[in-house]
């Protein structure tokens, strides 16, 4: 694995995380609220319209988790263009580091609530998020 498609594949990661944002922040609105609904559904097999998402309070969090996952893809891009070259193995370590803490207590949660089927939608994106970035790069960086 090389530095430079290392650093790629963090922009791969940065979108996975951001590309969540947009359907979280709808959500906040009852009018677009349905795609959530549906992502909702889908993450609490079987797909039954249950659980109902629409009271204040989720609404409010959904607000924060579209905040929250778009800074945090925005976090990731950014790395990848100016701290990369700096501290390559830094920024792969937390980069994965942040992708597991996420998939421990998501999927951790997500058990407890009686939503188990989300943990396993949380593996393929684990997986898709982490890719390459578990091993660290072969190639010494360019001087």
């Amino acid at each position: 694995m090389t530095h430079d498609f290392q650093k790629f594949w963090l922009k791969i990661s940065a979108i996975v995380i951001a590309s969540f944002a947009p359907v979280m922040f709808l959500g906040s609105m009852e009018a677009t609220s349905a795609p959530l609904q549906l992502t909702v559904d889908l993450l609490s097999l079987p797909v039954d319209g249950l659980p109902v998402h629409g009271d204040p309070a989720s609404r409010l969090l959904s607000a924060i988790m579209g905040g929250l996952l778009l800074g945090w893809g925005a976090l990731l891009w950014c790395l990848s263009l100016w701290v990369y070259d700096a501290a390559p193995e830094g920024t792969r370590k937390a980069t994965v580091l942040s992708l597991v803490l996420w998939f421990a207590l998501d999927s951790a949660g997500s058990i407890a609530s009686g939503h188990g089927t989300n943990a396993l939608f949380n593996i393929a994106i684990l997986a898709a998020a982490v890719g390459p970035l578990w091993r660290p790069a072969s190639e010494a960086m360019p001087t």
